[in-house]
């Protein structure tokens, strides 16, 4: 069954409360019409007995009959009963006479004659105290019937016209109105797909249109920041698994040079082995933040411990350079609400900054601030510019002390993003002597 669009669906809501409107508009009509009627037949019936009763008299305790009322009709009615004997009667179908004999005598009411669409109303004729008989006037109610049945015809075309004007303007109305928003939501996707630099920018929302057009650029926001954050995820496992793989495939291609000693080969093997075990633990800090950031639960691990990671990774770049690279002992047990390999990886890119910049020392601390875990890594080289704080934070930024150093800028821009995917956060402070950059995780 194929689904109706919001424009059928609302067209077919508007003419099924304006179809309700116009039915009980139609019945209430004809009722009150019928009701009207009813009444002004009544009281007919009852105008023309009033008057038969002005000329009546009474002579000798007999009922005698005045002159006729001037305003008697083809279908005006009068009976005249004393006691049941009819005094004047006009002439009518059988069944109407009896219907009115019926009355002679009884109370004051009504009685309809349905097999000739009349109506007659009785009233007893009583002088001094004394009742002498029975006036009974009749009222054709054909035109009455007529009239109604000419109503509630002529209300039903009434109704249908208008039902079909609301039609035709309600779909002219709706196809109109949501036209743009047809039109907008088909941009929309055709930008998403093709050009995420296209927006509506049709300002401050004040209706229905210029919200959902706020709505789409919001969309389209986001969609172009998620497209510039796999962007740079993209540089950043590349640049984390650039150095490993490289190591690999030197070591790998020096080895099958010429034969070589089993212990060479060994010694081959085991740096080999050291830079996959480095690619593994990349990628699982990697996973685990994007497992941390889809919501799934997080771990813990000891603070130390990832501090003496991280310096374990960086010490062959703290030789090769002469840096005296230090991580005091623990005074305290901490531990960080992050997984140990995500951790390290956070620490890690921030300590081998500190070693490419530093001079000759790298000192590591780690203390407590209300629920998060600082780790501090000062270092004695030249330090970061006030207006390349926030910069150097950028994927492929360097700073102006980084001209002629290896990397590709983007260390930095990983540990940031890592941290802040487990509510952390790195920075750097200005006001310190050198380098001193802050790794901020929550505890665990």
């Amino acid at each position: 069954m194929t689904r109706l669009g919001i424009k059928n669906r609302l067209l077919l809501a508007v003419v099924a409360a304006v179809a309700l409107a116009l039915v009980g508009l139609v019945v209430g009509f004809n009722l009150i019409l019928a009701r009207t009627l009813d009444h002004d037949a009544n009281d007919l019936a009852r105008t023309r007995a009033t008057a038969q009763l002005a000329t009546l008299s009474e002579e000798n305790g007999q009922l005698v009959a005045g002159e006729a009322p001037d305003d008697r009709t083809a279908d005006a009615y009068l009976w005249l009963f004393a006691g049941k004997k009819p005094l004047e009667q006009p002439r009518t179908p059988p069944g109407v006479s009896a219907a009115a004999a019926s009355l002679a005598g009884g109370p004051a009411r009504f009685l309809d004659v349905a097999s000739t669409d009349t109506r007659l109303y009785a009233v007893p004729v009583v002088f001094q105290g004394k009742r002498l008989g029975t006036v009974v006037a009749g009222v054709s109610l054909a035109p009455y019937e007529q009239t109604r049945r000419t109503a509630l015809f002529a209300s039903l075309v009434l109704g249908g016209l208008v039902l079909l004007l609301v039609l035709g303007a309600a779909r002219w109305l709706l196809g109109h109105s949501l036209k743009p928003v047809v039109r907008m939501t088909r941009q929309a996707a055709d930008w998403s797909e093709h050009d995420l630099h296209h927006r509506f920018a049709l300002g401050t929302p004040h209706d229905e249109l210029t919200e959902l057009a706020a709505t789409l650029d919001g969309l389209l926001d986001r969609l172009a920041a998620s497209l510039r954050r796999e962007r740079r995820f993209s540089a950043e496992l590349s640049h984390e698994l650039r150095t490993p793989l490289t190591r690999v495939l030197a070591e790998s291609e020096l080895a099958l040079r010429r034969e070589r000693q089993p212990h060479e080969y060994r010694q081959t093997l085991e740096i080999v082995r050291q830079n996959a075990d480095q690619l593994a633990r990349t990628v699982d800090a990697l996973v685990a933040a994007a497992r941390h950031e889809a919501g799934s639960g997080r771990g813990t691990a000891d603070a130390q411990a990832v501090a003496a990671g991280a310096v374990e990774a960086c010490a062959p770049l703290a030789d090769e350079r002469g840096i005296d690279l230090t991580l005091p002992g623990a005074t305290a047990p901490l531990r960080v609400g992050v997984e140990a390999d995500l951790a390290e990886r956070i620490l890690q890119p921030v300590l081998e900054n500190a070693c490419r910049y530093s001079s000759s020392t790298v000192k590591i601390s780690i203390a407590r601030a209300a629920s998060s875990v600082l780790y501090s890594v000062e270092d004695d080289g030249p330090g970061v510019a006030g207006d390349e704080l926030e910069r150097i934070f950028e994927p492929g930024v360097r700073g102006v002390a980084g001209e002629g150093n290896a990397g590709a800028g983007l260390g930095l821009a990983l540990a940031r993003r890592l941290a802040r995917s487990v509510d952390g956060e790195v920075t750097v402070d200005a006001s310190a002597t050198g380098g001193r950059f802050v790794v901020r995780l929550p505890t665990g």
